[in-house]
């Protein structure tokens, strides 16, 4: 066993065991808490649907921000869109092809200002803020998701006119603060989707898990293969140990080549008897002999 103390082998067993340890302590875990996650989202949604629409001010008081205990529950809000202070997201997909979501400024009856996501639109010309139907004028009354702001983890800047085509603002990320420094205005903590049917939709932002999350124990058939790939490095691992201590057995592999090879360096003649004696050697030593 010896063997096992040589530098290449450490850093095999390190390798290996240090793979082991991430599959059952991090990689496995990661896609539990991913599955616990999903089916979270998806009773809260449910529960969302089956609860009928509320005023915003019940859920939402003035002074209060939207919470992430609020997210997918639906309000109604009546006031009229401010679209001067428009922007947009960037680095958006619909039906798998680019596209930016659409952040409209609402001012509510009360008097407060609001950040309504209208929806997606499609881009046409790459780096350019696509043309997209404006807001209805006047007051509208609407139905609405509510999400917590969701900052760009990246704190990437506001991309403005020159270079990136013109028209409103881009931002990376549905964050109402970051809205409401490009439109110079307070706005209410929070962003509310507009859903289907209701005056300024666009195309509506998907709710729920994407599509490829949304298969049955996706994440919980991911973490048990993270488990699977851990055990397999374990015994693949023994496997190595012992196929390297049978090769090293008397018999062995290793050991008939260390034989072969004191063989043609001629170490095994001089362990054997010696050699006749020949020619010259051989009448010299004869009339002795008589």
């Amino acid at each position: 066993m010896r063997f096992l103390l040589r530098p290449g082998w450490l850093a095999f067993i390190a390798l290996v065991v240090g793979f082991a340890v991430a599959c059952y302590t991090l990689l496995a875990p990661w896609q539990f808490g991913r599955e616990e996650q999903r089916e979270a989202q998806e009773r809260a949604i449910a529960t969302a649907d089956a609860t009928p629409p509320v005023p915003l001010a019940q859920l939402v008081p003035p002074g209060s921000a939207v919470t992430p205990e609020l997210q997918w529950r639906q309000v109604t809000i009546t006031g009229g869109y401010l679209p001067g202070g428009e922007a947009v997201v960037r680095l958006r997909t619909l039906d798998g092809k680019p596209a930016v979501e659409v952040l409209t400024p609402m001012r509510l009856d009360d008097g407060r200002v609001v950040a309504v996501d209208r929806g997606l639109a499609p881009v046409t010309d790459s780096g350019a803020v696509p043309a997209y139907p404006a807001p209805p004028d006047g007051t509208v009354t609407v139905t609405a998701r509510l999400q917590p702001d969701q900052p760009d983890p990246s704190q990437r800047p506001v991309v403005r006119g020159s270079g990136m085509g013109t028209g409103p603002p881009q931002l990376y990320a549905t964050d109402s603060r970051v809205l409401a420094t490009t439109a110079g205005m307070d706005l209410v903590p929070g962003v509310l989707l507009l859903t289907a049917d209701q005056p300024g939709v666009l195309a509506p932002v998907p709710v729920g898990p994407t599509v490829a999350d949304a298969a049955p124990f996706t994440n919980f058939s991911y973490a048990l293969q993270w488990l699977t790939f851990g055990l397999i490095a374990l015994v693949a691992l023994g496997y190595f140990i012992r196929l390297e201590m049978l090769q090293r057995r008397p018999g062995g592999r290793r050991s008939r080549r260390a034989e072969m090879r004191r063989a043609l360096a001629g170490d095994d003649l001089a362990e054997g008897p010696e050699p006749a004696a020949t020619g010259a050697a051989a009448d010299r030593e004869g009339p002795a002999a008589d």
